[in-house]
């Protein structure tokens, strides 16, 4: 059985103030947490309430589901839970492109976004310090697995693009058409607050400033999710990669 203080320390880690105490986070679902014990992640405590195929009997405990209903942070449970030590991330030197992203506050936005990076294999991404947590239960649950192999930063963004050699593409309702414009090989690309995009001190360190041309003959939409977005550019900047490469025709 789990005993109350471990279910008491398991809830406290919805709040980002007890995940940074005990610097520890929540995984849901087998097939998440697959992904993450065969990563780099420190893996503290595993709870199922199903045998799991791929871990030894004494790598997990079995519980009840009424007591994983008490420490799950979902309406409707998965079959299994586990806790994991946050990772001390480190800014990494990459080329190609690197997204960074500007006070993103919907945490379901960011897990996604960190799963578009991982489709798009992009290892890192660099947040800033008042973007929202990558380990609140919702990112975590958007990422699906991704946060396993996207290392993500929070950091001084300011700093890093003040000093950077490479272009910064900052993102916009008005701007350079994302379709039209000369990309280079490396470079930032910028994604804003989902109210108020990209912050008028970032904005002033971008070289460029992109946006995603509307279609539509009335044109009314104003604006689009920056989740959506992030996948829209990347999907553009791919390919036209992959067609320099000779991987599309």
């Amino acid at each position: 059985m789990l005993s109350a203080s471990k279910i008491k320390l398991i809830q406290s880690l919805s709040k980002k103030k007890y995940r940074q105490k005990y610097n520890l986070f929540v995984v849901e679902g087998i097939k998440s947490i697959k992904e993450f014990c065969f990563s780099q992640f420190s893996v503290k405590n595993i709870f199922s309430t199903v045998p799991i195929s791929f871990l030894d009997e004494n790598q997990y405990q079995m519980i009840s589901f009424e007591e994983l209903k008490k420490i799950s942070f979902l309406t409707t449970p998965h079959d299994a839970l586990a806790v994991l030590e946050i990772p001390q991330n480190s800014n990494n030197s990459y080329s190609g492109i690197q997204l960074v992203l500007d006070e993103i506050q919907d945490p379901g936005n960011l897990g996604t976004i960190i799963r578009l990076a991982d489709w798009y294999g992009i290892k890192q991404i660099l947040c800033s310090k008042g973007t929202t947590d990558a380990y609140n239960p919702k990112a975590v649950q958007s990422a699906m697995g991704s946060l396993s192999r996207v290392n993500v930063v929070y950091t001084d963004i300011a700093e890093i693009l003040t000093n950077s050699n490479i272009p910064v593409m900052g993102t916009d309702m008005k701007g350079e058409n994302l379709y039209t414009t000369d990309l280079p090989e490396n470079f930032y690309v910028v994604m804003g607050n989902e109210g108020n995009g990209v912050s008028d001190e970032i904005k002033s360190l971008c070289t460029h400033t992109l946006t995603i041309p509307r279609f539509g003959l009335e044109q009314k939409t104003e604006s689009l999710n920056v989740a959506m977005s992030t996948g829209i550019i990347l999907s553009e900047f791919y390919s036209r990669a992959a067609k320099l490469n000779g991987n599309i025709k």
